[in-house]
């Protein structure tokens, strides 16, 4: 094979295969190639059908194929034609399907299913891939080999081409060769495993408790095959673990058991063939400990896996993280204990135990429970192995766990006791109890539990008896075997019982430490400095254990306790200790005591009480003058009590009270009342630590508590005592306190430095709780003493935060600055100083927590709004009380002053920041009083900001923004409900609106002109007159700018300022003078002039809603108006100039239907006030403009002039302005918006506008705006239709019926016009219409009188229209009335019959007769016999009919309309309609008209029966096939469409008059054909064999064969003319056409007639004497049909309807044909390229056959030797064609070619030599090979 043929075989696609379309051998996987060809579709289609639903009962889930895959619709679907996408989703579908299928791939349904798959969807071309995966698993069974078989996998590069030795000996897959596949092909391997995974997830609905049968088959094949594989395989690589461990992991972690076995299965191998990475194996184990927690179903299975995997790997490479998963296996133990019985568990163990004991030592404390299960475990496992243990081995075993018992208990003292004491309550047998000893005597206690000879219990539960002798005798037990060598032991276990035992036998424990000399010993180990070398905090822990042993309760000389406290005493560590150092025997061995109470040590609260009662026994035993110094105000004792009583421990304050007690007897002591007191309430201050705190409050609220003594409290005693006991006096408060504390918050403040801030946490929190001192209470001492103020403010600026955990100081004071201490302060100055300083914070300071915390108290206390105001002001000016007056004046001063120097002076100039710092306080402050004060110093500030110095300094546009919401805040404030205020409270002249209209004109910021309207909103309810002074200014600049934002809060600023002035404004003119009202409106009119003036520039979608809040606030029936009016004049003098050309149109268009919308938002009797105000408005405007006339007399100005100034505007504008005006109310009263009644006042202003417009028309008829007069004079009648529109029913009629009477002809058709309109609205209809009938009938008839031309006219016009009013009632209640209208139908018949009637008038009654006859049916009979000649007469009138085709139209619609209603009564008259349909269906170009008269031929064609228009249709044949030809066509097109409609039964019965006339008709050529009309004769020819085709097509084999064998006959018969000949052919070309592959079953007749006939017409082999053209261009046409039927019966053949005897007959003359020169060069030319060519090769498909092949290529290869060029050159065109259909057959007639095409290569001829070059070159390119080589 050639490269090129290699590519092209690569590129293939298997739609391509010829396979596809030859139906000799079929892909099959049931059936034999040859077997499978002859079976149809629908067999497969059958079979695969079966299938399903066999499938479907073994597996209900197939039954969601049944409807795509095996559906009907599957049954045409070719793939190979569809879209990539239709072909995607189709194959996914199929790989769904086949994935499904494999777990029943060997049951015989399922082969069924893949057959029709196989013939239908090609799926072992399209879907190798998804058909391999279903049949693999079955690899080594037969039917795998033949699905293999089916596959083209010939190509060496193709995937599956290793499976390609199967096929020709059709033996199964050796199970070796798909191992050695698998691991050599990793993409294979990754199919395998990408195969478990589809099958997985296409299963995934079917999974049910972790099981799925279907897919056991897929896992086994799975595990077997990895696994085999990688048994096999000689070295694992990375490759595969890397292609294998994606897999590994999905199996993990997968629901499925048995895909997790087979997982297991896979690492267990791989484990034993590689030693795999550190990461690798640690990653594996903990994801097979996650799944084991997962499911312990395969607890064993995945234990063994892991044991595998560890035994076969580095050991400890495996982290903890799986030890956390093993752990939560609840069979863990159970499990291995199994596993332990058959294999060897160590590799699990070795990594198991370490990682548990490293658990259980990690742990601080177990859970108590835990514990005590885990002693309850050992002890009774101890107890059962010594029970089933021999004598001999129990003693190794004691041995060998005695360690461990003993590490136990010292670690879990207390649950081993428990265990034990459990254990005791079930022993019975002396047995257990001797094992139970053994277990005792193996642990540290067994001196507790050994048992006394006297008491037989043992020793513990003998010290704890509740009989004293049995104590007695057990301490008496202890003093006999106590040795120096038990001491150690003794005291390690006998320790927690001590305090126990101590309070029933002290001596005891002093006499065991007494006879411990041991423990001397180690207080001198522990002193060695060896010990502590280098390990500074050993040192500190060891004498903080040794302390506790300085703490006496006896100080008698021969006390052990005493002899202890000095041994440890004299040690070298307490000796270096700080707090020890020094330290003397007696005395201070108190003063040592209770300062351990105090000390900045974690002391335990038994050590602390033990010191307190210690204290007390010392000072018991003290002299009263030692008493009276320990009791002083310099000694810390008493402090150091009280620090005691805040203790949170009830004992540590019940010692404390104890000891004070000892202290209560000493009077001169300064805190003798405050000893008395506290201990009048000692059980309180015991019961609850925080009573202390109230006691002190309640003693200092008695005067019990002086500061001279507290003065003598604080100094002497350490931050942390103060810090405590100020905790304790947190509650007392008051200038006192404050005053006597004041020195310390000084010092500590000075301490604050920036530089040096070095605080303790106790001198910070001792700060603190000092700072808290200030408050509501203290808060006069600020007023009184000015270095208490100082000391504050001081503390405000102190920013200092020493620790992170607590606030800075600042922050501390800030928060004492509450509501009451603010308000408690009195003085306005001290006030107006704080004030200040937390302003100058709020300025100075960075720290966004101190901002926060100023914001906070700013906004909580009440302040007086002077004192804001004083700060909001420069320096020289503190007093805020003047008017708008003299803030001017003071302003003018100013100005001159900085003119004259040129310097502005310091004290004026306004800190602008820190300003609008109090501004942004004053947001949000609501506890302000007075809040007017702050008025004229928002006002002045106001002033400054817009001052250019301050504008070009800095942007001031924020501060204007909060000066104004201030101000608005202030107004709020003062006027809640937006009323007036009170001159008391307000005075009107320190408002200074001209300022905020000011704020608005010049700022640019639209944020600020929003605050400014606001105010200015809320001003105008609060002084009214005011505002009105400034109100146009406002409103200008709204138009200007902010109606022209996008946005919603300009929106609700616009809303709110209309809302607030515009009301105002109104209400403060009601009940005034006339001239003041007038001026109001006047005022108001300019406001909405703004806003219309505003529009265009405003957003759409935001116009309607502003334009409607303002009307609703203005008073719509008041005054929309005036908008309507402004609106119409801005659209006459402004839009409407500035459109050009078309836009006009569309701009009057748009703004109508604003205008509409605008109008609609309001209530009806507001818009139909509005369009009566408008109409009086419009009669007061002149009628035009008179030029040259200028008034000079100025007059006030008034509504009108604001709306419509005429003297401002041309007469044009004036004109355009009532024009709009007029067209808008005839618009909005047709809007369907527009609903409800109108008022008689409308009425009757309409009538009288149109009254006065008419005047007009008529004084103006010779003017130039004569037309613009009658233009308007239209539209005021279109007001008046709309108006009568509205009018209810009842007076509706009752109007007409008088307008219909009118005397004039106009009024009459505009009521008739009036009333059709009413009728075309079809609304809800009312009977009494009927009641016009008679009135319109009047009309209708004609006047008998005399009339003018012009009145002619008018009546003709009005019989027209009442025709048309009749018609419109007749449509509406003809079919419910019927009686009513048949005098309608009688007139209009009258006026149709009389031919003298006016063309139009006669075109309306024929309507009106169709529309009646159509509605009355049976009723219309009796008027046939006059109506139906009357109509068929008018169509006869072809000179009429042509210049009118309305009333063409009209005569057409009536003979359908009554043809369509009554078809069985129009028989007389249908050979006449039939031949005027076909007269003027020719004639007519009108395409509606053309529409109508198909119509009327389908109603002809389908309503009437066929025993009366057949004959009739065969007697206008027989009456027009001699004269009037040109009507064939519509009568054949009319029986056409009859035969189709035409039911079997009636076919039958009619079928041989039908043959009749159809022979009759196919003569037509024969008969009737003139010389030269060959065009028109073919014409009417086809009309009458379509109609044919259409009955063949209805009949059956049995009746169409005697049928086409009559015609037959017929064309053959004796004297028949070629003519017939031409005919049948052409017939027969067309019957082929339509029948196809059944045309052949009747073919056979036709080829020795067609052969001989092509013999005949050749004239090459004839004379051809005949050179008359006709029958030349005829011998031509039937060649051509002759030709072009045999090629359809080539075509089509699907029965090898070509025998070898049919083919014999038909090559020669077929060939012969090329020579044929009949008709000339050009009709040569087209025969044989559109018609022999096309023959022989669809000839040469069907013949079939090699052999007849050769000799028709070698009959035509002989042509190539013709004389003439032509000749030759058809043949090569020939020989082209018929090598692109035979294809690759050709090849085996390409040796016998080569030679002719080798002769022609060097032909006379040229382009015979070009062809041969272009032949040869298709060829190649046909046949895939090259050609040259043979030349």
């Amino acid at each position: 094979m050639t490269s090129l043929a290699h590519q092209l075989k690569r590129l293939a696609l298997p739609q391509n295969d010829s396979n596809l379309l030859s139906r000799r051998v079929v892909a099959s996987v049931l059936f034999d190639p040859k077997d499978a060809a002859s079976m149809d579709r629908s067999t497969f289609y059958a079979l695969g059908c079966t299938g399903l639903e066999e499938l479907m009962g073994i597996d209900p889930a197939f039954s969601e194929f049944q409807e795509t895959l095996f559906s009907q619709a599957s049954l045409n679907l070719e793939r190979s034609v569809q879209t990539k996408e239709v072909n995607k989703k189709l194959d996914k579908s199929i790989s769904l399907f086949l994935t499904r299928l494999s777990p029943y791939f060997l049951l015989k349904p399922a082969l069924k299913c893949i057959e029709w798959l196989i013939h239908r969807f090609h799926i072992h071309l399209y879907n190798q891939d998804s058909l391999i995966a279903c049949v693999l698993p079955y690899h080594e069974t037969k039917v795998f080999v033949r699905v293999i078989q089916l596959l083209m996998i010939e190509d060496p590069t193709h995937k599956w081409h290793w499976l390609h030795g199967l096929q020709k000996p059709g033996v199964p897959l050796a199970r070796g060769t798909l191992l050695t596949h698998c691991y050599k092909d990793l993409g294979f391997m990754d199919f395998i495993c990408s195969l478990v995974t589809d099958s997985v997830k296409a299963y995934s609905g079917f999974v049910r408790d972790g099981h799925c049968p279907q897919l056991r088959v897929i896992f086994s094949f799975y595990a077997s095959t990895i696994v085999s594989a990688l048994d096999a395989v000689e070295k694992i690589t990375n490759s595969i673990i890397a292609k294998l461990l994606p897999f590994v992991q999905l199996g993990l972690k997968s629901n499925l058991l048995d895909y997790a076995a087979a997982t297991y299965m896979i690492v267990c191998q791989m484990a034993v063939k590689v030693v795999m990475e550190d990461h690798l194996v640690d990653s594996l184990t903990v994801q097979l400990c996650k799944c084991l927690h997962r499911r312990p179903q395969l607890s064993r299975e995945g234990l063994s896996c892991i044991i595998i995997l560890l035994q076969n790997q580095k050991e400890g490479v495996v982290g903890p993280k799986a030890f956390g998963y093993l752990c939560a296996i609840p069979t863990l133990v159970s499990t291995l204990q199994s596993i332990a019985t058959v294999h060897d568990i160590s590799p699990l163990l070795r990594y198991l135990l370490p990682h548990l004991i490293h658990s259980v030592m990690a742990q601080d404390e177990f859970e108590s429970s835990k514990i005590i299960l885990l002693s309850r475990l050992l002890l009774e496992e101890y107890v059962s192995c010594s029970s089933e243990l021999p004598s001999d081995r129990i003693s190794a075993l004691n041995q060998k766990i005695q360690s461990t018992v003993r590490q136990f208990e010292s670690r879990y003292p207390c649950a081993l006791d428990v265990a034990l004491e459990n254990h005791v309550k079930n022993v019975s047998s002396d047995h257990e109890k001797s094992v139970l000893h053994q277990f005792i005597s193996l642990t540290m206690s067994c001196g507790k539990y050994q048992i006394l000879p006297d008491s037989d219990t043992s020793l513990m539960l003998s010290l704890n008896h509740p009989l004293a002798s049995v104590r007695n005798m057990a301490v008496d037990y202890l003093k006999e075997i106590l040795t120096s060598e038990h001491v150690c032991i003794f005291y390690m276990n006998i320790q927690n019982e001590f305090y126990t035992l101590r309070r029933r036998k002290l001596s005891f424990i002093w006499f065991v430490f007494h006879r411990c000399p041991v423990l001397k010993e180690a207080v001198q180990v522990l002193d060695d400095p060896r010990i502590t070398e280098g390990n500074p905090d050993l040192k500190a822990q060891i004498s903080w254990e040794l302390l506790p042993f300085l703490v006496l309760t006896n100080a008698t000389p021969e006390c052990v306790e005493l002899q202890m406290a000095y041994c440890v005493a004299d040690s070298t560590l307490l000796s270096q200790n700080p707090l020890t150092h020094g330290w003397a025997k007696g005395k201070h061995c108190c003063c040592f005591t209770l300062k351990r109470c105090k000390l900045k040590i974690s002391v335990s609260a038994i050590l602390q009480t033990q010191a307190l009662y210690v204290g007390k026994a010392l000072l018991c035993s003290q002299p009263v003058k030692t008493l009276n110094v320990l009791a002083s105000g310099s000694s810390p004792v008493v402090p150091s009590l009280l620090v005691c009583l805040c203790s949170g421990i009830c004992e540590v304050r019940r010692a404390a009270i104890a000891v004070l007690h000892s202290l209560s007897g000493v009077v001169s002591s300064p805190y003798y009342p405050l000893v008395e007191n506290l201990l009048k309430s000692s059980e309180e201050i015991i019961a609850d630590p925080s009573y202390l705190s109230q006691a002190l409050s309640k003693i200092y609220e008695e005067g019990l508590l002086l500061k001279d003594k507290k003065k003598k409290l604080l100094p002497c005693c350490p931050a942390y005592t103060c810090k405590t006991l100020l905790r304790a006096l947190q509650d007392v408060h008051g200038e006192p306190i404050l005053a006597v504390l004041l020195p310390a918050v000084e010092r500590l403040l000075e301490q604050c430095a920036p530089d040096s801030c070095t605080f303790l946490p106790d001198e910070a929190h001792l700060l603190q709780l000092l700072l808290s001192k200030f408050s509501e209470a203290s808060a006069p001492l600020l007023v009184k003493d000015p270095r208490c103020l100082e000391v504050f403010i001081r503390a405000l600026g102190t920013s200092a935060k020493p620790y992170p955990t607590m606030p800075s100081f600042q922050i501390i004071a800030l928060e004492q600055i509450t509501k009451p201490f603010f308000t408690a302060l009195g003085d306005e100055k001290i006030q107006q100083k704080i004030l200040s300083v937390l302003f100058d914070l709020l300025v100075g300071n960075k720290n966004p927590a101190c901002a926060q915390t100023v914001n906070g108290v700013f906004r909580a206390i009440a302040v007086d709004a002077e004192l804001v105001a004083n700060e909001l002001m420069p320096v020289d000016k503190q007093k805020v009380t003047a008017t708008v007056q003299q803030t001017r004046r003071s302003k003018m001063q100013t100005r001159k002053t900085q003119e004259s120097s040129g310097v502005v002076p310091e004290e004026n100039v306004v800190s602008w920041p820190r300003v609008t710092l109090i501004l942004e306080l004053l947001q949000h402050k609501k506890k302000l009083r007075r809040a007017q004060c702050l008025v004229p110093a928002l006002f002045n500030l106001l002033s400054r900001c817009q001052e250019p110095a301050s504008a070009e300094q800095e942007n001031l546009e924020y501060t204007k923004q909060l000066i104004l919401s201030c101000l608005l805040n202030v107004c709020q404030k003062l006027s809640p409900d937006g009323g007036p205020i009170s001159q008391d409270v307000l005075e009107e002249d320190k408002f200074n609106v001209e300022l905020v209209v000011q704020c608005v004109r010049l700022s640019d910021m639209p944020q600020t002109h929003h605050h400014a309207l606001l105010l200015l909103g809320a001003l105008a309810g609060i002084f009214p007159e005011k505002v009105l002074h400034n109100i146009m200014p406002i409103f200008t600049f709204m138009g200007s700018n902010i109606m022209r934002l996008d946005d919603t809060y300009s929106f609700q600023v616009i809303n709110k300022t209309v809302q607030a002035v515009i009301p105002a404004l109104i209400k403060a003119h009601e009940g005034g003078s006339a001239q003041s009202e007038g001026h109001m409106e006047t005022v108001v009119s300019h406001i909405v002039h703004v806003f219309v003036d505003a529009l265009p520039h405003v957003p759409e979608h935001r116009r309607l809603p502003i334009l409607s809040q303002l009307m609703n606030t203005l008073g719509p029936s008041r005054f929309l108006w005036v908008l309507m009016l402004l609106l119409f004049k801005q659209h006459a003098t402004q839009t409407s100039v500035s459109a050009t050309g078309p836009e006009k149109e569309a701009v009057v268009e748009r703004d109508q239907e604003f205008w509409i919308s605008v109008c609609c938002e309001f209530e009806v009797k507001e818009q139909l006030s509005s369009m009566i105000r408008i109409l009086q408005y419009l009669m007061t405007l002149p009628q035009d403009k008179e030029e040259g006339k200028n008034c000079a007399v100025k007059k006030e100005e008034t509504v009108s002039d604001v709306i419509f100034n005429v003297e401002a505007h041309s007469g044009k504008d004036l004109r355009h302005f009532k024009f709009l005006s007029v067209s808008l109310m005839a618009q909005l009263l047709g809007s369907d918006r527009f609903v409800g009644k109108v008022g008689l006042a409308l009425l009757e202003e309409v009538l009288r506008y149109i009254h006065a417009v008419a005047r007009c028309v008529e004084d103006n008829a010779d003017k130039p705006t004569a037309k613009f007069w009658r233009a308007l004079l239209s539209k005021s009648y279109d007001i008046l239709d709309k108006v009568n529109a509205l009018l209810p029913m009842d007076s509706f009629i009752m109007v007409m019926r008088g307008l219909m009477g009118n005397q004039l002809a106009s009024v009459r058709r505009k009521a008739m016009e009036l009333l059709n309109n009413k009728l075309q609205q079809r609304t809800q209809w009312i009977t009494v219409l009927l009641e016009l009938i008679g009135v319109l009938l009047k009309i209708v008839g004609r006047s008998h009188g005399k009339v003018t031309a012009q009145e002619e006219v008018e009546l003709a016009i009005n019989r027209q229209t009442a025709l048309y009013s009749l018609k419109l009632l007749c449509r509406n209640f003809g079919s419910a009335h019927q009686e009513a209208f048949v005098p309608v139908l009688k007139k209009a018949v009258e006026l149709v019959a009389n031919k003298e009637e006016e063309k139009n008038v006669m075109g309306s009654a024929l309507l009106c007769v169709a529309e009646v006859a159509s509605t009355l049916k049976a009723l219309a009979i009796p008027q046939l016999h006059s109506l139906m000649p009357a109509v068929l007469d008018t169509l006869k009138e072809r000179k009429d009919l042509l210049n009118n085709e309305i009333y063409l139209l009209s005569a057409v619609t009536a003979l359908q309309r009554v043809s369509e209603t009554l078809p069985h009564f129009i028989s007389p008259y249908l050979e006449d309609t039939i031949s005027q349909v076909s007269i003027t269906k020719r004639l007519t170009s009108c395409p509606q008209l053309s529409v109508r008269l198909s119509s009327l031929s389908t109603t002809l064609a389908t309503k009437v029966p066929p025993r009366v228009l057949i004959p009739t249709i065969t007697k206008c044949y027989c009456t027009m096939v001699d004269a009037q030809q040109n009507r064939l066509g519509p009568l054949m097109i009319i029986l056409k469409e009859h035969i189709t409609h035409m039911e079997k039964d009636q076919l039958n019965n009619h079928q041989s008059e039908l043959t009749s006339f159809f022979l009759s008709a196919l003569d037509f050529r024969a008969q009737h054909c003139q010389e030269g009309d060959l065009q028109k004769t073919g014409e009417i020819e086809g009309y009458v064999i379509d109609c044919l085709l259409v009955m063949v097509m209805k009949l059956s084999e049995v009746t169409f064969r005697p049928l086409f064998f009559k015609l037959f006959d017929w064309s053959k018969m004796d004297g028949a003319s070629k003519n017939r000949l031409l005919t049948f052919y052409r017939l027969a070309d067309s019957i082929a056409n339509k029948l196809k592959g059944l045309f052949v079953l009747f073919a056979g007749q036709l080829v020795k007639p067609i052969s001989e006939l092509l013999r005949q017409l050749n004239i090459s082999h004839t004379d051809g004497d005949d050179d008359d053209k006709d029958n030349v261009t005829k011998s031509s046409l039937l060649l051509q049909h002759a030709l072009d039927c045999l090629h359809k019966i080539f075509l089509y053949d699907t029965q090898r309807f070509l025998s070898k005897e049919r083919a014999d007959a038909l090559l020669g003359p077929l060939v012969d044909q090329l020579e044929n020169m009949l008709g000339g060069d050009e009709i040569y030319k087209t025969h044989i390229t559109k018609h022999l060519v096309p023959c022989i090769a669809q000839f040469a498909v069907a013949m079939g056959d090699d052999s007849q092949w050769k000799v028709l290529n070698y009959q035509i290869l002989l042509k190539t030797r013709h004389s003439s060029p032509k000749v030759r050159f058809s043949a090569l065109v020939m020989l082209l064609e018929l090598a692109s259909k035979l294809r690759e057959n050709y090849m085996v007639l390409l040796p016998e070619t080569i030679p002719f095409l080798a002769e022609l290569m060097e032909d006379e001829c040229e382009e015979v030599e070009q062809q041969v070059q272009k032949v040869i070159h298709e060829m190649e390119t046909i046949l895939g090979e090259p050609l040259q080589s043979y030349f």
